[in-house]
């Protein structure tokens, strides 16, 4: 089948029966790169609403509620809980369901953690465990990844890999600074049509319509829905799910895994932690730095360094930025901990510096090893090794909120430390080195 009569059938055909990138007679670009665009804007929906809880629970106390740390540091961590467990359900779906089906249900379940938010901070009587329930769904965003990151990666030759799932994952990851630099402006008026909705009252009695956080999410979830089922089509690459776990037979999905969970595990962990680490560590002083006018600066950079080194990853090899991005952790880790016990405000910007280190570098590594892992695998077992490693990585947000409930900012930082050296040698040792057998 040609190209033109591949593009013929994609606008006519759900599925695609002929498909197969590395041909160019069988792979429509067209169709490739607009798959990506549909499912990149859905994810970077996914994590807006993945990260909703860690932008609106440092104003909840403001609106009413009586929530302590401890509580709140569940809320933030539970949506990495849900969305762990949830990408290892998504991560059997993309051969199963195939990605037009995947992408338009993903995109409309968004909508029940938005609108339950929307309800939610408007009656601050709402039960804790209700709280917890909708901090769980929110993880529906998380989860979401590991299958449309897998789908995708059906759609582009190897060549592309590192350009593609780059782009798709940094665009995405813009999520996260999307929603936390969004809702502090929304709160601050009614949005049209909704003004009928009654604002809230802040402790100091400034009014905000927190409410806003989820609501303004909704329409682009729905619209996300529509082109999704327009638009997607879906390849003619199926398993069960006794043919995709053979990928635990590999070595390198293991090796993966623990590189994977620094680098995104550190990412999504501290992106959602790190309104709460401020206010914790810093909140006491007077003139104390505002939380959510610093929580998204670095998602933001993480996410794209991730998209910008796509390119570079297929042109030089993702190994070598997987090993970098680790190795400037590290030093991120180390430095951040000499801040967390601060006896002035001014510490802050160390802090800060430090934690901008930590997410630029990771976004180096995560870049590197979405390149990586289309080089190790075959193409089926690179979409399950990508959906398991992601899926394991999204419990980032519960390890992370967990651990500082558990111990000091400082310890814990210690122990990242510790594990970021251990997966940059294991991202040498197998993969960056010279004459390494791997290392695209």
């Amino acid at each position: 089948m040609s190209v033109a009569s591949t593009a013929a059938s994609s606008r006519l055909e759900p599925d695609l029966s002929n498909w197969d990138p590395e041909n160019e007679e069988t792979w429509d670009s067209k169709l490739a790169w607009r798959t990506l665009w549909i499912t990149t804007f859905s994810l970077t929906l996914a994590f807006a609403s993945w990260y909703l809880v860690s932008a609106i629970a440092p104003r909840l106390n403001d609106i009413g509620y009586s929530l302590s740390s401890s509580q709140l540091y569940w809320l933030v961590a539970l949506p990495g809980l849900a969305a762990g467990l949830l990408r290892l359900v998504f991560m059997f779906l993309p051969p199963i369901m195939g990605t037009r089906n995947l992408v338009a249900m993903s995109s409309g379940l968004l909508i029940l953690p938005m609108l339950g938010w929307t309800l939610a901070v408007r009656d601050t009587s709402t039960p804790f465990w209700i709280l917890l329930c909708l901090s769980f769904s929110a993880g529906i965003g998380g989860g979401a990844f590991s299958g449309l990151m897998a789908s995708t990666s059906y759609f582009f030759p190897k060549r592309l890999a590192g350009t593609a799932l780059g782009l798709q994952a940094g665009l995405g990851n813009f999520g996260i600074g999307l929603i936390q630099l969004l809702l502090p402006w929304v709160v601050g008026f009614g949005l049209l049509g909704t003004a009928a909705l009654t604002p809230q009252s802040s402790a100091n009695g400034e009014l905000v319509w927190l409410h806003n956080g989820g609501l303004v999410l909704i329409p682009w979830a729905v619209l996300a829905m529509v082109l999704s089922i327009l638009y997607l089509r879906r390849v003619p690459i199926t398993a069960n799910f006794a043919q995709q776990i053979d990928i635990f037979r590999v070595k390198h999905t293991w090796i993966m895994t623990a590189i994977y969970l620094m680098s995104f595990g550190a990412y999504s962990g501290l992106a959602a932690q790190m309104g709460l680490i401020i206010l914790n560590v810093y909140g006491d002083f007077p003139d104390a730095p505002n939380p959510l006018a610093f929580a998204f600066i670095g998602p933001v950079v993480g996410a794209a360094v991730r998209a910008a080194c796509g390119p570079f990853c297929d042109k030089f090899g993702g190994a070598i930025f997987t090993f970098v991005g680790g190795a400037g952790m590290v030093v991120g880790t180390i430095l951040t901990s000499f801040f967390l016990t601060p006896s002035t405000v001014g510490e802050f910007w160390g802090f800060l510096t430090g934690m901008l280190i930590i997410f630029f570098f990771a976004g180096l590594a995560n870049g590197g090893t979405f390149k990586q892992m289309p080089m190790i695998f075959p193409k089926r077992q690179a979409g399950g090794a990508i959906a398991w490693t992601s899926a394991i990585a999204a419990f980032g947000p519960f390890i992370v909120g967990i651990a500082l409930t558990a111990i000091s900012p400082t310890a814990f930082f210690i122990g990242c430390a510790v594990f970021c050296v251990f997966c940059t040698v294991l991202a040498w040792v197998y993969y960056a080195r010279p004459n390494a057998p791997y290392p695209g």
